[in-house]
């Protein structure tokens, strides 16, 4: 999948353990709910409108 936004930037939570874990755990919870086995969650940040998309 391909997803392009001049607004926004996939969020860099790599060093934010706790952070990547509430994500994993609403995929869990969205999963069951849904039936579907296949949740994912993308967390975005805003960028900066100054940069007009350079990113």
């Amino acid at each position: 999948m391909e997803i392009h936004s001049d607004s926004y930037r996939i969020a860099p939570l790599s060093d934010q353990e706790d952070v990547v874990e509430v994500i994993r755990q609403a995929e869990s919870q969205i999963a069951r709910m849904t039936g579907n086995p296949e949740v994912t969650l993308i967390a975005y940040e805003k960028t900066d409108p100054s940069r007009n998309g350079s990113n």
